[in-house]
């Protein structure tokens, strides 16, 4: 028997969520027939199946999490079996004796002995302390029936539903983020008032932040905080924070510095389409130097902006409105951004960032031109 191990969906990408089975054991499949749908945290990808053959077994259910490596699907028949890289023992109380093969092992870290490496994952994915279990397995092996029975009575104690999908990879990045990161934000006003039109901000704002990269480029960075490594980047890919119903999704607009103001344009119109239609490729949320949340188009002035590793910054824009300004003595009325710039302070001093912000705030305000 062969095993089809969820493979791997891209940088970053360590686990994912079944949405939809579209064969079922018993059924033959042909080579690049459509096995699963998946969801990640950065898009639905459908798996197709490797080669020909019998499906034997289908591993999982709508709603669960598989981890890179794991297995998703047995195989009967001819094909490609590949290289064999380790035993799987299953999750319940029966246990599979078969070797597994895949294009590269597992990822998960190895725990205690009392249960498969399967459900030691999933113990952590709901937070389920093993050494306050008792295994109904064989010679007192945890099974997954133990570890969710577990898990279901701590949530029948706190109620509510469990998070899926983008809000839950949401949820891990903001943890992550609180750990890590060093967190310093400082604000800062932009008068727009030498622009044509100061209500559509975003491709300016994009440009600005090149500008201001020029001047003090460690904010377009990469930091490791392990190794305390530090790697600057040639280009500035740009996050571009979107607000769906189904979380946040945060694009990449390629290549920002080196694109005319009307192809960026196109671009965000695309990728904004994309996520609207849940059809967006993993590889196109993948890879951002520097996010830009224009959190302003929905409310509020000025925020506390998150910044997720590797990255060093992320700069809100708030919403603009029309404020009394006082020019030569007098006071007039002008169109005003309100920002906010996001840092982390373990890689980037207070003087880089005062330096940058300084530098965004005059491209800002230079005419449109």
């Amino acid at each position: 028997m062969k095993y089809f191990k969820l493979p791997d969906l891209g940088e970053g990408l360590q686990e994912a969520e079944i949405v939809r089975w579209h064969v079922a054991a018993g059924e033959t499949v042909k080579t690049d027939q459509l096995l699963v749908s998946v969801e990640t945290a950065k898009a639905i990808v459908d798996i197709p199946a490797p080669y020909d053959g019998i499906v034997a077994k289908t591993y999982g259910g709508e709603g669960d999490i598989l981890h890179v490596g794991e297995p998703l699907m047995a195989y009967e028949g001819e094909g490609d079996a590949g290289t064999v890289v380790g035993r799987l023992e299953g999750g319940g109380n029966n246990q599979d004796d078969q070797f597994f093969i895949g294009a590269a092992p597992s990822t998960r870290e190895h725990m205690a002995s009392r249960a498969t490496p399967v459900v030691r994952q999933l113990a952590r994915q709901l937070g389920v302390d093993l050494s306050a279990l008792s295994g109904s397995g064989r010679d007192g092996l945890i099974t997954r029936a133990d570890v969710e029975g577990a898990a279901q009575v701590e949530r029948d104690k706190f109620g509510g539903e469990k998070l899926h999908g983008v809000r839950r990879s949401m949820a891990l990045n903001m943890a992550r983020s609180h750990a890590e990161v060093v967190p310093v934000t400082i604000f800062a006003d932009a008068d727009l008032h030498r622009w044509g039109h100061a209500r559509d901000p975003l491709i300016r704002l994009g440009q600005a932040l090149v500008a201001a990269c020029k001047v003090e480029p460690v904010l377009n960075s990469g930091f490791e905080g392990k190794s305390l490594s530090i790697k600057q980047h040639e280009t500035l890919d740009l996050g571009i924070a979107i607000d769906t119903p189904d979380g946040l999704f945060v694009p990449v607009l390629r290549n920002v510095g080196n694109r005319t103001a009307e192809d960026l344009k196109k671009g965000m119109d695309r990728l904004r389409a994309d996520v609207k239609a849940r059809s967006i490729p993993p590889k196109e949320m993948m890879g951002a130097t520097l996010t830009l949340s224009n959190f302003g188009t929905l409310f509020g002035r000025y925020a506390n902006p998150v910044v997720i590793p590797p990255q060093v910054a992320i700069l809100g824009a708030g919403g603009i409105r029309d404020e009394p300004v006082a020019v030569n003595g007098n006071v007039v009325v002008h169109p005003i951004l309100p920002l906010s710039l996001t840092f982390d302070h373990r890689a980037v001093t207070g003087g880089e960032a005062a330096r940058f912000f300084k530098a965004l705030v005059i491209a800002l305000e230079k005419p449109e031109g």
